[in-house]
């Protein structure tokens, strides 16, 4: 099975990212403008946390707080969970289950090098399964599939 190096190979390595000092809406404006569900929050090339559509709905929406008003490092989550590039898929799938998240950001000695959603993941896993069967099926017919 794969590894996180082999998503980052496919989807590319680009970091959509917030500063912790802008507000709540300038963090939802970016979200949408690249169509994502979360931001890393970063203060120079330090990760501070991350941001995401969950977080906003809860503490924004169902609190009744303002975006306009309201600062990223207000609401977002500062204890995450970051992974190296070599580790195993299952292994991400795992972590998200048990930490019930849908975000982790890849960071090898030191530096972030990306992030990858639960998403991604799952589109490897089906992608990996397909390569599978298509060589067990050659293998057993003896010819290629069509």
């Amino acid at each position: 099975m794969g590894r996180v190096s082999d998503i980052l190979r496919a989807k590319g390595s680009q970091i959509f990212s917030v500063r912790s000092d802008a507000s709540v809406y300038e963090a939802v404006k970016e979200m949408v403008g690249h169509n994502v569900g979360s931001l890393l929050v970063l203060d120079g090339d330090e990760v501070k946390g991350i941001i995401t559509e969950r977080d906003y709905l809860r503490e924004i929406v169902l609190q009744g707080r303002t975006s306009k008003t309201t600062l990223v490092r207000e609401i977002m989550t500062s204890d995450i969970v970051v992974v190296e590039s070599n580790r195993p898929i299952e292994e991400c799938m795992a972590i998200m289950s048990e930490r019930r998240i849908r975000h982790l950001p890849v960071v090898d000695d030191g530096s972030l090098v990306g992030l990858v959603s639960i998403g991604d993941l799952v589109k490897q896993i089906a992608d990996d399964r397909e390569v599978e069967i298509r060589y067990l099926t050659e293998y057993i017919t003896g010819r290629r599939p069509a």
